[in-house]
Protein backbone atom coordinates (compact mmCIF):
# COMPACT_ATOMS: atom_id res chain seq x y z
CA UNK A 1 0.00 0.00 0.00
CA UNK A 2 1.12 3.33 -1.33
CA UNK A 3 1.58 6.04 1.77
CA UNK A 4 -0.74 8.82 1.89
CA UNK A 5 1.53 12.36 0.64
CA UNK A 6 0.44 15.74 2.50
CA UNK A 7 1.78 19.10 2.56
CA UNK A 8 0.71 21.08 5.73
CA UNK A 9 0.78 24.11 5.96
CA UNK A 10 1.38 26.28 9.70
CA UNK A 11 -2.38 27.30 9.09
CA UNK A 12 -3.81 23.87 9.61
CA UNK A 13 -1.81 21.42 11.48
CA UNK A 14 -3.39 19.37 13.93
CA UNK A 15 -2.44 18.84 17.37
CA UNK A 16 -1.43 15.43 16.66
CA UNK A 17 1.02 16.41 13.32
CA UNK A 18 2.72 19.32 15.57
CA UNK A 19 3.34 16.04 17.99
CA UNK A 20 4.83 14.37 15.55
CA UNK A 21 6.72 17.61 14.01
CA UNK A 22 8.31 18.24 17.43
CA UNK A 23 8.90 14.35 18.09
CA UNK A 24 11.32 14.28 15.30
CA UNK A 25 12.51 17.52 15.69
CA UNK A 26 12.82 18.43 19.43
CA UNK A 27 15.55 21.03 19.42
CA UNK A 28 14.00 22.74 16.12
CA UNK A 29 14.53 22.86 12.27
CA UNK A 30 18.36 22.99 10.06
CA UNK A 31 18.54 24.23 6.90
CA UNK A 32 19.75 20.98 5.77
CA UNK A 33 16.35 19.36 7.04
CA UNK A 34 14.64 21.54 4.55
CA UNK A 35 13.43 21.00 1.47
CA UNK A 36 13.15 23.91 -0.88
CA UNK A 37 11.01 24.49 -4.14
CA UNK A 38 9.19 26.87 -6.33
CA UNK A 39 5.07 26.35 -6.08
CA UNK A 40 2.93 27.11 -8.78
CA UNK A 41 2.63 30.77 -7.87
CA UNK A 42 6.56 31.01 -8.57
CA UNK A 43 6.75 31.41 -4.98
CA UNK A 44 9.45 29.85 -2.82
CA UNK A 45 8.14 27.00 -0.35
CA UNK A 46 10.59 26.24 2.45
CA UNK A 47 9.14 22.40 3.83
CA UNK A 48 10.46 20.19 6.25
CA UNK A 49 9.32 15.96 5.37
CA UNK A 50 8.03 14.06 7.95
CA UNK A 51 7.55 10.00 7.10
CA UNK A 52 5.08 7.84 9.72
CA UNK A 53 3.74 4.61 8.71
CA UNK A 54 1.10 5.78 6.80
CA UNK A 55 1.48 9.35 5.66
CA UNK A 56 4.72 10.96 3.92
CA UNK A 57 4.18 15.48 4.86
CA UNK A 58 5.67 18.09 4.08
CA UNK A 59 5.44 20.59 6.57
CA UNK A 60 5.37 24.33 5.46
CA UNK A 61 7.90 26.33 7.13
CA UNK A 62 6.88 29.33 8.38
CA UNK A 63 7.99 31.89 11.29
CA UNK A 64 3.98 30.79 12.86
CA UNK A 65 5.15 27.55 12.43
CA UNK A 66 8.45 27.76 14.43
CA UNK A 67 6.77 29.87 16.92
CA UNK A 68 3.67 27.28 17.41
CA UNK A 69 6.81 24.66 17.65
CA UNK A 70 8.38 26.31 20.57
CA UNK A 71 5.19 27.15 22.77
CA UNK A 72 3.61 23.49 21.68
CA UNK A 73 6.86 21.99 23.69
CA UNK A 74 7.55 25.03 26.14
CA UNK A 75 3.62 23.79 27.33
CA UNK A 76 4.41 20.29 27.37
CA UNK A 77 7.85 20.90 29.52
CA UNK A 78 5.21 22.76 31.97
CA UNK A 79 3.16 19.72 32.72
CA UNK A 80 5.76 17.54 33.00
CA UNK A 81 7.24 20.20 35.74
CA UNK A 82 4.18 19.78 37.36
CA UNK A 83 3.48 16.31 37.31
CA UNK A 84 7.65 15.71 38.30
CA UNK A 85 6.97 18.62 41.20
CA UNK A 86 5.44 17.07 44.50
CA UNK A 87 6.26 20.29 46.36
CA UNK A 88 3.73 22.61 47.31
CA UNK A 89 3.44 25.89 44.97
CA UNK A 90 5.69 28.65 45.55
CA UNK A 91 3.40 31.40 47.62
CA UNK A 92 5.07 34.77 47.55
CA UNK A 93 3.46 36.90 50.49
CA UNK A 94 2.55 40.35 50.31
CA UNK A 95 3.34 43.17 52.82
CA UNK A 96 0.74 46.26 53.04
CA UNK A 97 1.87 49.41 53.49
CA UNK A 98 0.52 51.54 56.25
CA UNK A 99 -0.09 55.12 55.95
Amino acid sequence: MEKQRLIVDYKNITAEQLQILTDKYPEGFDPDDMIVYKNSEGKTVRTIPLETETTKYLFKISVELERKAAAFLEDDDDQEDVNDDDAAPDTEAVEEDED
